[in-house]
This record gives C-alpha cells, structure tokens and sequence, in this order.
C-alpha cells in the first residue's frame, strides 16, 4: 500500500519512508502530549496521596514512550535500504535506553520529592540531590549510548581520568567550597534570616546560602561573602536558634555602703516599667529580675539587671532606654555611681627619702 501511494505521489521511495516516519515521530508526541494532560489533571486531583505519586510517574513518561512506540511501528511498516537499516537499529536502541534510564530517575526523583513534602527539613537538600541523581543517570545512560554506536570510550576514559585530575587540582578550592556548601544545607547549623556571628567576628543576618559561598548582612547595611568551606570550619553563635528572644544583661556599679535590698527594688521597678511603657524589643517574660553579680568590685558593688528582649539587635536599644531611665531612677533615690579610687600606701623609707628631697628644694 505504501509501496502503491509513492507511486502516486511519484515520490523517491527513501524520501517518502523518511516523511512517513517523521510524520508518526510527530503523531506520537502529539498523543504522548495529550496523555502527558491527562495524566498531569490526575495528579492536582489527588494530590498527597500514592496515586500523585503513580500518575506523576505516568505524566513523565507518556511523551518518551509514545515516541518510541511510535517509531517503532513507522520502522515496521517502511522499507528503508540496508544501509538505513543499521541507523533504524541504534535509534530505536538508544531510544530504549534513554527510556530504561528515565524510569528509575523519574522515580526516584519523585520519591524525594514526596520526602521532602513530608519532611520539609530535606527541601534544602532536594535541589542538589536532584541535580546528581539527573547527572549520574545522565552519564550512565550517554556512556550505553556511546557504545551501541560503536564508539570506544577506552581512550575516553583515559582522557577523562587526565583530565579529571588537573580540573580537580585546579578547582581544589572551588570543590571544597561545594561540598561544604552541600554539608551546611544538609545540616542546617543556619538557615535564611537568622543572625549568626563567627569566632573570627563577622557577624549578621544570613542573605543568601550557596554552593559556594554564604552572603550575611551586618548591621551597618554591607554584605560580607564567606566562601562555605571558612564558614563550615568557624565556630558559629546562631542567636535566632532555637528562639530568636535572648536575655539581655545590663551590669550597673553602686558605692559600697548602699543598701543591696533597696538597689535590687529599684532596678527591677525601672524595668517593669520599661516593659508597661511598650519599649520596642522588651518582653514582659520572663520577668526582670536583678541579681548581685559579678559582686565585689574594686570601687563598686557590682549588680546585674537581667531582662528578655525580642530578637539580637533589640538589644541596643533596650540598653539604651534602660540606662536613661536608671541614671534618671537614681538621682531621685540618692544613689551614688561611684568613681574608681586607689588608696597608696608608702614604706617609712620612701617617706623619708620624700621628705629630705623636699628640704632641698629651694623656697621662693
């Protein structure tokens, strides 16, 4: 019958095979196309369950395997030369790899990606892992490819093997930094908007977690880029985890004499009314309290006004308004700051020699 309408059409028998076949390539992504639809309505319909799972693995096939079916039948039906014959072969083979290696990807990105609705902890992991489980699958499928068509990957190999030692002494720094970058995602020590200070003194809130590299903004609106291999090795203060509320010591010094009692009243008291003033930053709980320590100073009992405020940077603030409003509290009271003092003592002998020195000074 083929046979029959290329006489017809008085076309060449090898160029009308070719349109045959492009012409069912091209009905079999429209009907792969049409299914993908189906399927894909399927899956917003039962969304969170297995049937997602299933359909969604149907939806991603559909495409690849009505291609396939589809070339298939074309190459049965036409009668291309011998030499074609050979070409037919690897396509359809190649076809069936890329397919055979497809599936187990598809569902195994899947699987993770039904993980991480579950656990909303791996989403940081889901994007890296999905990409090396597509390169893995990727490489094995194109190595199979390679040499169904014959093509001998032994001076490849060797090639890469060169290759890959020089790219990887050359970007020993930029390796270090991925997988750093993969352990911080993993292990999520810091997560986006926390403030976080490092024992080398960066300090402020995280902008930005790459492969790379971490951006943090500081306080005074500058961005400071730490390559991840630096920032995996740091000791890191989170100070938003595991609440973003610190408490906030503020130390204040009295002369010794004062009453301990009536300091403690009346710091506590200062606080409490910070707090019914609506001071921004300053939590009501848990409540001031007041506690005497460090102590004894040299000049100076030494007290410390303990309070809860919202978040890191509330803290500059509260200690601002606080020590107003205590300088204010203790003038009223009568309470004295004191001054450091030191009180010499000097030996007999350093006495005496101070004395004759000064008789030998000249009187005006």
């Amino acid at each position: 019958m083929l046979n029959h309408l290329t006489h017809l059409l008085h076309f060449r028998p090898v160029l009308f095979d070719l349109v045959a076949i492009a012409l069912m390539a091209i009905a079999s992504l429209l009907v792969g196309l049409a299914f993908n639809r189906i399927f894909h309505h399927w899956v917003d319909k039962l969304r969170g369950g297995w049937g997602e799972l299933f359909f969604a693995l149907l939806q991603s096939l559909a495409i690849p395997l009505f291609l396939l079916a589809g070339l298939s039948v074309a190459f049965s039906l036409v009668h291309l030369p011998p030499r074609w014959h050979h070409i037919e072969s690897k396509v359809v083979v190649a076809l069936i790899i890329v397919v055979l290696f497809y599936f187990p990807a598809k569902v195994v990105l899947l699987f993770l990606r039904r993980l991480q609705f579950k656990e909303p902890g791996l989403a940081r992991v889901a994007a890296p892992m999905a990409f090396i489980i597509k390169a893995l699958f990727a490489l094995l499928g194109v190595i199979l490819i390679l040499q169904n068509l014959g093509i001998q990957l032994t001076a490849v190999w060797t090639t890469l093997g060169i290759g890959s030692v020089a790219v990887a002494l050359a970007l020993q720094d930029t390796l270090t930094n991925f997988f750093a970058g993969f352990y911080i995602l993993a292990d999520s020590p810091i997560n986006l908007g926390d403030y976080i200070k490092l024992d080398s003194g960066q300090e402020g809130y995280v902008m930005h977690i790459g492969w790379r590299s971490t951006r943090i903004r500081t306080l005074s609106n500058n961005i400071v880029v730490l390559p991840n291999s630096t920032l995996a090795k740091a000791v890191v203060t989170n100070y938003s985890i595991p609440d973003p509320s610190m408490s906030l010591t503020i130390p204040v010094g009295v002369a010794y004499g004062t009453d301990p009692h009536r300091v403690e009243k009346v710091l506590v008291e200062v606080a409490e009314q910070a707090v019914q003033d609506g001071v921004p930053g300053l939590l009501a709980n848990p409540k001031p309290y007041v506690r005497l320590i460090p102590g004894f100073g040299d000049s100076s009992l030494n007290f410390s006004l303990n309070v809860q405020v919202g978040k890191f940077t509330d803290q500059y603030f509260v200690q601002h308004e606080l020590r107003k409003r205590i300088i204010e509290r203790f003038q009223k009271e009568g309470l004295e700051f004191p001054f450091p003092t030191r009180t010499l003592t000097l030996d007999k002998s350093v006495l005496a020699l101070l004395e004759g020195a000064a008789r030998h000074i000249p009187s005006d």
